[in-house]
């Protein structure tokens, strides 16, 4: 049924706009492009796997998994990212030394727990549903609903209405003169990444309650689509990767449905190539001109 369909799209593509918003922040702030991001949604997920094995419900692992992928990020970019800000190097090289991180990363983690799938409790996930005019959405659904509105809506408060808000876009607009107007720009890469990371941990558990599958390799799959949605959206625009998580979520769904699931991550290539072809600024991005 379509209606059922198109509910089914929007919930996912609320957690795809979700883990987006984090990596469009991180790159339209640090200007990096930090492919270790696909590991704290991956840890955030085993975090929150954790906490409800070891009997806590989720009201306790959606932030503890949230706060300990946070964590994580801003380790890894003090570790990893500071020293290439420093030598202002460009994205390449934060591209190319992410990518060893994570598979580093992901191998450790794998060899440390096992590549099993882990699955939540039972009592975790909820088997209650409500519907209305035959279209279904479980318990589940709607707490992926809420808390990807709640976040969304803490971000998008936090960027523009707020004196860290405002601090975050000069640093994004120029860091050398934020620096001279006095504001602290490492504390602000540094709150950046923990925001970041934290959106990343968040989609990893909403994205684990959603499918009921836990994995050391499952933020792979997810760096795809958040590269889909961040370029459909525009690099950097976060109300372009809200517009843009919604639509591939739709469309993965229809395709999944209607087609073949088989052909979801090759529908979210296709359309990833189709918009750096026509449009490489995105729907909502607009061209840089640049000096030379």
């Amino acid at each position: 049924m379509l209606p059922q369909q198109l509910v089914n799209g929007v919930l996912l593509g609320a957690t795809y706009a979700l883990f987006a918003l984090g990596f469009t922040l991180m790159f339209g702030v640090l200007r990096v492009i930090n492919l270790t991001y696909g590991f704290y949604f991956t840890a955030g997920a085993f975090v929150a796997w954790f906490v409800t094995r070891a009997g806590g419900g989720l009201w306790l692992a959606l932030p503890a998994a949230a706060l300990a992928s946070g964590v994580i990020a801003v380790v890894v970019d003090a570790l990893l990212l500071t020293r290439l800000r420093r030598a202002r190097a460009d994205e390449l090289a934060s591209l190319m030394v992410t990518l060893g991180a994570v598979l580093a990363l992901y191998a450790a983690l794998a060899a440390l727990l096992g590549p099993d799938i882990r699955r939540l409790p039972p009592a975790v996930l909820g088997n209650e549903a409500i519907s209305l005019d035959g279209v279904r959405v479980t318990q589940a659904q709607l707490l992926i609903l809420g808390a990807s509105v709640v976040l969304a809506g803490g971000l998008v408060w936090l960027v523009r209405f707020s004196r860290l808000g405002l601090a975050i876009r000069a640093v994004a607009e120029n860091p050398d003169a934020a620096g001279l107007m006095g504001i602290d720009t490492a504390r602000v890469a540094a709150l950046v990444s923990f925001v970041s990371g934290t959106l990343a941990g968040a989609g990893g558990v909403l994205i684990g309650l959603a499918f009921n599958a836990i994995h050391p390799y499952m933020g792979e799959a997810m760096m795809l689509r958040g590269f889909v949605v961040v370029i459909l959206g525009g690099l950097g625009d976060i109300f372009g990767a809200l517009v843009a998580g919604l639509l591939l979520g739709v469309i993965e769904v229809l395709t999944a449905g209607y087609l073949a699931s088989g052909l979801k991550e090759a529908v979210a290539f296709a359309i990833l190539v189709l918009v750096l072809w026509t449009r490489p600024a995105g729907l909502f991005g607009r061209p840089v001109a640049r000096r030379v």
